[in-house]
């Protein structure tokens, strides 16, 4: 049912202008529930904290039971908002009371309006603002996109693990003129969880036409060779890359033979039309129990559960490789995704034989952390074993950049720093010695 390209041609779904109001009014709603819901939090994180001192230092006169009272409470108070945030409801919402509909499995899914013009419409645009230059420094613009959902994790060491993803990529952008957007926000409710991606991907890509390559990173892949660069001229007649392997994917027909928690795709109408091809599996409901079914029948190895962007992926270049792998690069050179279990406890060996800049199995690119999921209740693996590989790669990385200012982590386990050279007089030498910058310019992403 689902291998003709007949079924999943896109159409265009309409709303009624009323619709749209009411969605917008709701929206701002929910986004004003937060907000305040934030600051109760933060509220109350400040008084979690008088009474710690208080009980620490003898501060104030409150007794012991009644501390121990005013600390119930405020646990209390803090767990009923967390938990009204990650239900997701609104009581100012009229449209939380209604049950959940899902997309009608009769219809074809689609992202949103067909676009056939984009790569002339975006030509045009970019000859009319020149002050946004798809290429800067010589270099193609590239957007880093990633994200995680919007309420709180279910552990708040989750949420640390969250901040501590998104530092290293914010220092990875930094040192490499990389621009990035993280997002908190579900675009599209139809298509949550693993194809959230899609619908975001989408609109940043017609909403910054400026922008020659985005980029698709999960918030539980780090980097973890900051000197790295992608060898983007290599790609210049490609339109994706993506890390996999073409003798699993065409061979083998294996679900695990390309990875989407880490890839690229040039803003093109080639990738419009491509994700236009990808999303009708995405909507959750029937339609994506159903497509579930077909690919774990088509894809070696797959488990039997609801139909999942990678996998989508995977069997959309099988069955239609004539119309995509022309300008798909599946790229293994070098650790665009490198699966963290064979990687993490080989740190200490990379660092005595080798280097950052190589990207590859002697020095990841890119550590990902597939079925740990830190920020959730459940994983493929222990909680234990994850969060202290997910502190290792970060302390991997971080040590390459606290370089440049004569510090690293005592350990990889540690969290704490040690100076590692003194102060000078002639600060600059040292900016050319160790700053990453002048070692990204010289390996300009080459294997060494």
């Amino acid at each position: 049912m689902m291998g003709t390209e007949s079924t999943f041609s896109p159409q265009k779904r309409t709303s009624t202008a009323a619709g749209v109001a009411r969605g917008r009014a709701a929206s701002r709603g929910k986004q004003l529930s937060k907000t305040l819901n934030n600051i109760k939090i933060t509220v109350l994180c400040g008084f979690v904290t008088i009474l710690v001192l208080r009980g620490t230092i003898g501060l104030g006169s409150l007794s012991s039971s009644e501390a121990d009272a005013e600390n119930q409470h405020m646990a209390e108070e803090t767990n009923r908002i967390l938990a009204e945030i990650r239900s997701d409801k609104d009581p100012t919402d009229p449209d939380d009371d209604q049950p959940e509909q899902f997309f009608n499995p009769n219809m074809t899914f689609a992202l949103g309006p067909k676009i056939t013009t984009w790569d002339q419409d975006r030509k045009v645009w970019l000859q009319q603002n020149p002050q946004f230059p798809q290429h800067v420094n010589g270099k193609p613009r590239i957007l880093l996109v990633t994200g995680s959902p919007p309420g709180p994790c279910d552990n708040a060491i989750g949420d640390h693990y969250l901040l501590k993803g998104i530092k290293n990529k914010i220092d990875y952008c930094r040192i490499h003129g990389i621009e990035i957007v993280y997002n908190m926000a579900h675009l599209d409710k139809e298509m949550a969880g693993y194809w959230s991606k899609l619908p975001l991907l989408r609109k940043l890509m017609l909403s910054h036409p400026e922008v020659e390559w985005i980029w698709w990173m999960d918030s539980d892949a780090l980097f973890t060779d900051m000197v790295f660069e992608i060898p983007v001229k290599k790609y210049e007649d490609h339109n994706m890359v993506i890390h996999g392997y073409p003798d699993l994917l065409f061979d083998q027909k294996s679900w695990i033979a390309l990875n989407t928690g880490s890839f690229l795709f040039r803003n093109c109408q080639w990738s419009l039309d491509l994700f236009d091809a990808w999303a009708p599996m995405g909507p959750k409901g029937p339609v994506r129990d159903e497509a579930g079914k077909v690919l774990t029948a088509y894809l070696k190895g797959r488990p039997a559960f609801e139909a999942d962007d990678q996998s989508a992926l995977i069997y959309l270049l099988i069955s239609q490789k004539d119309r995509w792998m022309e300008k798909v690069f599946v790229e293994n050179s070098y650790y665009l995704h490198g699966f963290w279990e064979g990687l993490v406890d080989r740190y200490e060996e990379m660092i005595e034989k080798y280097h950052p800049g190589l990207g590859d199995e002697r020095w990841p690119f890119v550590t990902h952390f597939v079925g740990c999921k830190p920020c959730g209740s459940y994983g493929d693996y222990p909680v234990e074993r994850c969060l202290k590989s997910m502190e290792r790669a970060f302390n991997f990385a971080d040590n390459q950049v606290l370089n440049l200012y004569g510090f690293r982590h005592r350990g990889l386990v540690s969290p704490n720093i040690k100076r590692i050279r003194n102060e000078s007089v002639a600060p600059l030498v040292n900016v050319d010695r160790f700053d990453i910058r002048h070692s990204a310019h010289h390996s300009d992403g080459a294997r060494s």
